[in-house]
């Protein structure tokens, strides 16, 4: 028996848990909106590669399995020398880029949030949580960030004038989307250090390439995450698909001269 599954099968012991019954408490609703579950779920965007230390490393099950649903028990590579906690929650997440691209600002990796997770046993070197929510499945390999609710902003409640040769583009979406509808989430390469604002309204427009033409009104969108260089915004209204590439211009209060 190596040393990993000695101590896990130690933990379990002490924990009174049947061999054959390696689970947590029954998967119960979050009871939480659906807008926060959304915003929780949205995609993140990354232009360095994040601390991976904190990771998913397996299950308890009589099968080897690489993916997990709530309800499930997950074991995770960090325990009690590492400050882990009953009860804490971590955000569960995954590095996506493509053709194994070298996350760089050039080629920034989307971020999946795959769900969130409760710590239900400690061991000094490993321990159990269970899936409280998914976003999609939870992989073995998924790293471990804090949890905390995000906050929903309203969109701004005055419908002003969109700005004018002063563009934001669509760069991806979760999963590395590139086009997207009513509700869906998708970042843009401007944020804070630019003037947005969670709640702040957008127009989306495509360039048709065609001389002597105005650029077309696809729809609109609110931010909802702002970071300095970049935005999460939810499509309000869209009559045509958004695409990656496409134009987005804030609506914003013209400078006081």
């Amino acid at each position: 028996m190596t040393r990993t599954t000695a101590a896990l099968a130690a933990l379990l012991t002490a924990l009174a848990v049947p061999a054959a019954a390696q689970r947590g408490p029954a998967p119960t609703s979050t009871h939480l909106p659906v807008e926060i579950l959304a915003v929780a779920c949205g995609p993140k965007l990354a232009f360095d590669l994040p601390d991976r230390s904190l990771r998913v490393t397996g299950g308890q099950d009589t099968i080897r399995r690489r993916t997990w649903a709530p309800g499930d028990l997950i074991t995770i590579n960090a325990g009690t020398d590492n400050g882990i906690e009953v009860g804490q929650q971590y955000y569960v997440r995954r590095v996506q880029v493509e053709n194994n691209n070298k996350v760089s600002r050039e080629t920034p990796a989307s971020i999946r949030t795959a769900g969130w997770i409760k710590v239900w046993a400690v061991d000094k070197q490993m321990s159990l949580a269970t899936v409280v929510h998914a976003c999609d499945t939870i992989e073995v390999d998924d790293y471990l960030e804090p949890f905390s609710l995000p906050t929903v902003p309203q969109p701004t409640p005055q419908i002003l004038k969109a700005e004018r040769d002063n563009y934001a583009r669509i760069m991806f979406g979760t999963d590395q989307r590139r086009a997207f509808g009513k509700g869906d989430f998708f970042i843009i390469d401007r944020g804070s250090d630019h003037g947005i604002a969670p709640g702040d309204r957008f127009v989306v427009y495509r360039d048709k390439l065609l001389p002597e033409n105005f650029l077309y009104n696809l729809g609109e969108a609110v931010a909802i995450e702002v970071s300095p260089e970049t935005a999460t915004l939810q499509v309000l209204l869209s009559r045509d698909a958004f695409l990656a590439g496409d134009y987005v211009a804030a609506r914003k209060l013209p400078p006081t001269p």
